[in-house]
């Protein structure tokens, strides 16, 4: 019998703290490869999600998300990251995606191939007894999806 998708794709993730700072965040981003990282409580439960988009609403101001175009804005980047930089030092908690999408560690292949169709999301913490246990990254799931179909041809 074929393993498991999830299992096979299913990988340990550094996890940020609630209190961790966006530069901590950020410079995990920027190391490792994963596109986002779960953030627990002090007790270890998933509360959160903190990765690429959030670290961009993190750097840009509020009203830029609502815009449908930005092209009448004009000021430099270089203006806009200076006066945002101590976002740095906030904490990750202030930025972090609470509306989350999280699995059981029981959860099947057709389960997360449900999820990843009907939410746009690059991670999927996989939780026993609400902590991650690892995470499943969505281009690591298509590749082994990939290779189970070049298997069957």
């Amino acid at each position: 019998m074929p393993q498991s998708l999830v299992r096979e794709s299913l990988v340990a993730a550094p996890l940020l703290a609630e209190q961790d700072t966006v530069g901590t965040a950020v410079a995990l981003l920027a190391s490792e490869q994963f596109p986002a990282f779960p953030v627990v409580d002090r007790v270890g439960h998933l509360v959160g999600i903190f990765g690429e988009r959030e670290f961009i609403a993190a750097l840009f101001p509020t009203y830029l998300g609502t815009l449908r175009s930005a092209a009448f804005v004009r000021a430099s980047l270089d203006d806009v990251l200076e006066r945002r930089l101590p976002c740095r030092s906030e904490p990750v908690s202030m930025h972090m995606n609470t509306e989350h999408i999280d699995a059981p560690d029981d959860v099947s292949d057709l389960q997360l191939a449900e999820t990843f169709l009907h939410h746009r999301v690059l991670i999927v913490p996989i939780v026993r007894d609400r902590r991650p246990v690892g995470v499943v990254k969505r281009s690591t799931f298509v590749q082994a999806l990939a290779a189970r179909v070049k298997e069957l041809e």
